[in-house]
């Protein structure tokens, strides 16, 4: 009864167009208020306690270098790169797209970043080279989701916050299957490529190919700062953001020279803004974690779910299509807060890993955030390519296709997500 009450008044704020952070806060404070007699003071201290996490600190971090590295030039270089490596195949400037979108979500950590950085550059070369604007719109929008599956991830860092989930190991377990993904929206892109007999560059000489290689290598060698450091155990995931927003402010201000100094503070403005709101949906969520916890939900839901013999087949289908029906209506990081405290204790009650269980719902904002009628992704290519939502959306049907077949994959084989982290000895 009280789980119907909570959620109507949340979903009755939302509808009113309320943000959603808001209606946490005002679903929580109201419930507290009228049905129950929990002391304010543990409210206020719960509020403490659960946003002085270390790993929180991450997310400003990696926003910031996210920043640095979209009006620094490091994508413009990766494009090229990219376009060396693979552009005389098939569709290969959308090759190059996303291969360029794989690269740059391994130092970003946010997809609508990935987007913008990579779309704004190659979309208009590739209306130039010839391809239609709904090929180019179609591979950018879901190529860029790539950037919270890649490791470095936001939204793993939510879901670590969220259920107490290593964040190491949650990056680690996101680059096998962000790999397996790339390469299967690679293959859509050649697949209709050669159907249509898109465009094809010249083949890039070694000397070109080593040339490329130069100019993107200290955008590339993020990757390895980052990765390495955390896998060395040199400095933690969190050490790792910082550590990659002052890498990356080097390299666009000092290395490459793309960045006047002038325009630091607006880019710490933006990043700073950025950062706040997340904050405050974090802070909001973690008031609502403690409603549902201390009125014994996700514990009463998993009892449910076990008396009535659901195993974790029905379970993790069950999972896909609720977040999946999220993901109409809300953005990753609220979906992974208000939901993963709710389903994680039932995941866990079922035998299933914790890191698996995050890369199964990471997966689910990817494709949230490709579809209509809030999907991010799709709001960003439409500001780049001019594109209305109804036209776009019919742009990345393919591809999008591919990423449900690829998210029953990742679902049903737990291997795909912790072969790797357990390799490295990290579980």
């Amino acid at each position: 009864m009280n789980a119907a009450i909570i959620f109507g008044i949340l979903a009755v704020l939302m509808l009113t167009g309320m943000p959603i952070s808001i209606s946490l806060g005002l679903t929580v404070l109201t419930f507290l208020f009228t049905m129950t007699e929990v002391p304010l003071e543990s409210v206020a201290l719960k509020l403490f306690t659960g946003i002085e996490k270390f790993e929180i600190m991450a997310i400003p971090f990696f926003i910031l270098a996210g920043n640095f590295l979209t009006h620094g030039g490091v994508a413009k270089r990766m494009i090229n790169f990219a376009t060396a490596m693979v552009g005389h195949w098939y569709g290969g400037l959308g090759l190059a797209g996303v291969l360029a979108c794989a690269l740059f979500a391994a130092v970003s950590g946010s997809s609508p970043a990935t987007v913008v950085a990579i779309g704004s550059i190659l979309l208009p070369a590739m209306v130039r080279a010839g391809f239609p604007n709904r090929f180019g719109a179609g591979i950018i929008t879901t190529a860029g989701a790539l950037g919270i599956l890649i490791p470095p991830s936001i939204v793993m860092v939510m879901y670590s916050v969220a259920t107490n989930t290593s964040v190491g190991a949650l990056f680690m377990a996101g680059v096998v299957p962000g790999l397996a993904l790339a390469a299967t929206l690679g293959g859509v892109t050649w697949y209709r490529a050669r159907k249509f007999d898109y465009p094809r560059q010249p083949k890039a000489s070694f000397a070109e190919r080593m040339k490329a290689f130069r100019d993107s290598v200290w955008g590339l060698l993020l990757i390895v700062v980052v990765m390495g450091g955390i896998y060395t155990g040199i400095f933690t995931p969190t050490e790792a953001a910082a550590m990659s927003a002052m890498y990356a402010f080097i390299v666009a201000v000092f290395v490459y020279k793309d960045m006047p100094l002038s325009d630091v503070p607006k880019v710490l403005l933006n990043s700073a803004n950025m950062s706040a709101m997340l904050l405050y949906i974090i802070t909001n969520a973690v008031l609502f974690s403690f409603i549902m916890t201390n009125e014994n939900i996700p514990q009463a839901l998993a009892d449910w779910m076990l008396g009535n013999g659901l195993g974790v087949i029905a379970f993790l289908l069950a999972v896909n299509v609720l977040l999946l029906l999220a993901g109409n209506f809300m953005e990753p990081s609220s979906i992974v807060l208000i939901f993963a405290p709710i389903l994680f204790p039932v995941a866990m009650k079922l035998g299933i890993d914790p890191v698996h269980f995050g890369i199964i719902m990471v997966v689910n904002m990817e494709v949230g955030m490709c579809h209509p009628p809030v999907g991010l992704n799709l709001y960003v290519a439409s500001g780049i390519t001019k594109m209305g939502i109804t036209e776009l959306t019919v742009a990345v049907w393919p591809w999008l296709l591919s990423m449900l077949v690829f998210l029953g994959l990742v679902t049903y084989w737990p291997g795909l997500s912790l072969w790797f982290p357990r390799m490295l000895g990290m579980m």
